[in-house]
């Protein structure tokens, strides 16, 4: 107990300087005293109660009793096993001393009593064995708030008690068996090895070999499955632990007790329509258990690859889709969440997935004989919905089931047949018989007003994953044609000319209400424009049509320019008329590729243009694209507010600067898209400006042959202005070139260098040079870049411990200067001592030196009177034997008088 004695010393001395607990400490102190030293066991018990009410009702108790507390209590655990009431007192104790007192909250930068409590008990690994071992007490109590004290240490020091069960034998295995006792000990024990494994991948491993996967499933099954209470939910997040970073755990459950028991908590069961928050909370968590099987385990695993394939084809093959599909589609009653936690493990069940893409293809829904294609179902509620989570989730689908599937998108893009005229102003509610693209194109074109255009921009978002890099769709999608014929084109309107149409009513209705509109549809036009941009990517027929009507053109380059419109509206219209450019095939006068760029730089001037690309790349929706935003892990902190979300719930920190929508419209995919088209539009800019233009319109007066000039003169003079124009021309190109080459450079800052492939001009060969240069120096800036993080890293680390040392060095300080004021103090006694009380001491002295001298002279007193007797009794001797007494005594007084004299004189003469 030296590290106890160390810090009553040290830390208790802290305690009570920042909390006036002087009455707290002498009060404790005499309750520890009784525990400690008092004969009776009822007042020892009773001492005990007091002091568990001290530590559970006051901050000033709890540090009183870390500063003195813990010898006492730790040795009632360690030497009166026997008496189960001192042994109960003594665990409660200890946990009202680690459990923070709620309505107390003091300053941020104050001692916390649970904290240091936990720090103290936990450095000694024996003080843990000792709490391990009470756990094969037979008293129920005991283990009950055994388990209760070792769940409060692991939450104010998780890491070291994590590694103190570790180095204990046996510690992981007796915490295991408390999960086959009684309800309320299996329940803290649950509870416990949930919190246990969060992040210790040795204690996963070992609570894994003993068994957990069987005891796991089979308290669910006690407890009702996903209509069981808390018990089920910490159940699954201990499940989750063990599964999450762990692809060997995985295969361990899939090979040996399989998913079977794991879906059967997904089965709903009684009323489909009653779903409680409990239940709610639970299947989010089976939920979260399929989408963690579905990942395979963490990115560093070797294994990872396979083992999430097979996951995927296991669950599959085990029914999975049923369950889900239940749950995301056939369930309305089913709170948002979790509809939106199925339809997301379906997009990440069949993304990538060849049998799995196929089994949801044919997947029907519903009973006979109204059975529907399960796409079809799923694209009624990203239509119908009013949860833009839920219209999310759904449009996740779809992006996965099209994404590297072909054949999908092909089965897809054919169904997209035009209804008759008397279905197309047909209310959404009316889809039912409709097929798959029936049904997204009466989204398409299902009218003008805003909600309307809200369901258009939906639809828009599926029909971009069907035509996504599939140019057969396209060309498929672009023969489609609305409604009679127009006069101004004499044909039938073709839909991309009504995604334009909708593309600017959803800005004027934008422009007309600023209140509501701009902040809740901000996502259409972003989506109706990521439609087309995909829609012109590699596609000149589509380029052609929507050059086809000129007030397109005119319109874009208005947007572009256009200040009130988001930065990221700005850029996606300028990469639409940078698209018209570069995949312009026409040859037609205004709609080729050198009449776009005349246009956008007379319009909105090159410079500016090559700016919106710059603004947009800084743009939040840039920066922060990520391949996958990776799920929050349920606890039971989290999943109460997670099972309440309604729509817009949880935007709230993506809502700050962005729309959330915006976020699964600018996508990594699409980023790197964006990213890789600028610097093809770049380039094409850049030969734009440097080549000439195929047609003449100005035929100069020179070329005129001069009246009476002879054939000889005219041929010379003819020949000498083509050769003057001649290097006219190849001068202007060559600083045309040069000009076009620095815009690109001024408007391009953040595009790679590698990227810019700038053709034509005077200085290439120095171009190249510099291109050059600048690509080694960017490798060392991105060198020097992973250096600064390094080092801003260990700066944070050793900023941490200074943090931490100066902490430390202040309660050193603190308790010195509190020893330095003791010690004043007594100095200042000791000062008054010697000053005000040496006479009354010097008083003293003379009456002990008196009452010593009295004795002795009471001695030698008692010794002369000795001395007479015996003389008396040899005079009278000596007379009875005839003897002159008088005579023999006359010279013994001279004789000693004599001696004594000498003595004296010798004295002197020294």
């Amino acid at each position: 107990m030296d590290l106890v004695a160390k810090y009553q010393g040290v830390v208790g001395r802290v305690f009570r300087n920042e909390n006036s607990g002087s009455s707290e400490d002498s009060y404790v102190e005499r309750l520890l005293d009784r525990i400690s030293n008092g004969v009776l066991a009822e007042d020892r018990r009773a001492a005990m109660l007091e002091l568990q009410s001290v530590v559970s009702e006051s901050r000033a108790g709890q540090m009183a009793f870390g500063a003195m507390g813990f010898p006492v209590i730790l040795s009632v655990l360690k030497e009166e096993r026997d008496d189960f009431e001192m042994v109960r007192g003594a665990l409660e104790t200890l946990v009202g001393a680690l459990s923070p007192i709620g309505h107390a909250k003091g300053p941020a930068n104050e001692v916390q009593p649970t904290l240091m409590n936990s720090d103290l008990l936990s450095r000694e690994v024996d003080n843990i064995s000792l709490l391990l071992s009470l756990l094969s007490e037979e008293d129920f109590y005991v283990r009950y708030y055994t388990l209760q004290l070792l769940t409060a240490l692991l939450t104010n020091s998780p890491q070291r008690l994590q590694e103190a069960i570790l180095s204990i034998p046996r510690g992981i295995t007796r915490l295991m068996d408390m999960l086959m006792e009684r309800e309320v000990i299996r329940n803290e024990a649950l509870l416990l090895l949930t919190y246990l494994t969060r992040e210790a991948e040795e204690i996963q491993k070992i609570v894994v070999f003993e068994g957990a996967f069987e005891k796991i499933f089979s308290i669910i099954k006690e407890e009702g499955g996903s209509e069981g209470g808390v018990v089920v939910q910490d159940c699954l997040e201990l499940l989750n632990n063990l599964l999450r970073n762990s692809a060997s755990n995985q295969v361990l459950l899939r090979e040996t007790m399989g998913f079977d028991q794991l879906l059967s908590v997904l089965k709903l069961r009684g009323t489909t329509y009653k779903f409680t928050q409990e239940k709610t909370i639970n299947l989010l968590s089976v939920l979260e258990t399929i989408n963690l099987l579905i990942i395979g385990g963490p990115e560093t695993d070797p294994g990872r690859d396979s083992n999430k394939l097979t996951n995927k084809t296991v669950l599959v093959q085990k029914k999975v889709l049923d369950h889900l599909f239940m749950l995301g589609v056939e369930s309305q009653w089913a709170p948002v969440p979790v509809r939106c936690a199925a339809l997301h493990c379906i997009g990440d069940l069949i993304a990538n997935h060849p049998k799995n893409l196929e089994e949801l293809a044919s997947k029907r829904l519903g009973e006979e004989p109204d059975l529907e294609p399960a796409l079809n179902s799923v694209l009624r509620i990203l239509l119908r919905t009013s949860s833009k989570q839920e219209f999310m989730a759904a449009d996740y689908l779809f992006k996965n089931f099209c994404q590297q599937n072909p054949d999908g998108q092909t089965m897809l893009a054919s169904t997209l047949i035009l209804q008759p005229q008397s279905m197309i102003h047909a209310p959404v509610e009316e889809d039912i018989n409709m097929s798959f693209g029936s049904m997204l194109l009466h989204g398409l074109t299902t009218g003008e007003n805003e909600g309307d255009v809200e369901i258009c921009s939906r639809a828009a978002s599926v029909l971009s994953h069907v035509i996504k890099g599939n140019n057969q769709c396209k060309e498929k999608v672009l023969q489609i044609e609305l409604e009679a014929p127009t006069p101004i084109l004499g044909r039938a309107e073709p839909l991309l000319h009504r995604m334009v149409k909708y593309l600017a009513l959803a800005s004027s209705m934008k422009s007309k209400d600023g209140k509501s509109s701009t902040s809740e549809n901000v996502f259409v036009q972003p989506i109706i424009l990521k439609l087309l941009i995909i829609w012109l990517s590699d596609c000149p027929n589509a380029v052609q049509c929507f050059l086809d009507s000129r007030p397109h053109l005119t319109y874009l380059l208005e947007l572009v320019s256009n200040p009130t419109t988001t930065v990221s509206v700005r850029g996606l219209a300028a990469v639409l008329l940078g698209e018209c450019v570069i995949y312009n095939k026409s040859n037609a006068s205004g709609r080729d590729a050198y009449s776009i760029v005349d246009a956008i730089s007379q319009k909105v001037g090159l410079t500016s243009y090559f700016l919106k690309f710059d603004e947009m790349q800084k743009s939040s929706l840039f920066t922060s694209a990520k391949p996958f935003l990776p799920r929050k892990s349920l606890t039971r902190s989290s999943a109460a507010s997670m099972a309440e979300i309604e729509d817009g719930a949880n935007e709230s920190s993506d809502q700050k600067n962005e729309h959330p929508m915006l976020a699964s419209v600018f996508d990594s995919p699409f980023v790197y898209f964006l990213k890789r088209l600028e610097a093809d539009i770049r380039e094409k800019m850049v030969e734009a400006y440097s080549s000439p233009k195929s047609q003449v319109t100005v035929v100069p007066a020179e070329l005129e042959q001069r009246s009476g000039e002879n054939d000889v003169d005219y041929i010379k003079r003819l020949k000498t202005f083509v050769e003057k124009q001649c290097h006219e021309i190849q001068d202007l190109l060559s600083r045309n070139a040069t000009l076009a080459e620095d815009l690109a450079r001024t408007g391009g800052n953040n595009s790679s260098p590698l990227e810019r492939k700038v053709s034509g001009g005077s200085d290439r060969v120095q171009l190249e040079t510099l291109r050059r240069d600048l690509q080694e120096a960017s490798q060392r800036i991105e060198t020097l870049k992973a250096d600064k993080a390094k080092a801003e890293s260990e700066a944070a680390t050793y900023k941490n411990l200074a943090g931490k040392t100066e902490s430390d060095l202040k309660s050193l300080s603190d308790a010195y200067n509190s020893l330095e004021q003791a010690n004043f103090r007594l100095e200042k006694e000791v000062e008054a001592l010697k000053s005000g009380d040496i006479e009354a001491l010097k008083e003293e002295a003379r009456e002990e030196a008196l009452k010593e001298s009295e004795a002795e002279l009471s001695d030698l007193l008692v010794c002369l009177g000795q001395e007479q007797s015996k003389v008396e009794k040899l005079s009278t001797r000596l007379r009875e034997l005839g003897e002159d007494v008088d005579t023999l005594l006359e010279g013994i007084g001279d004789d000693a008088g004599a001696d004594d004299a000498d003595e004296d004189e010798e004295e002197e003469e020294d």
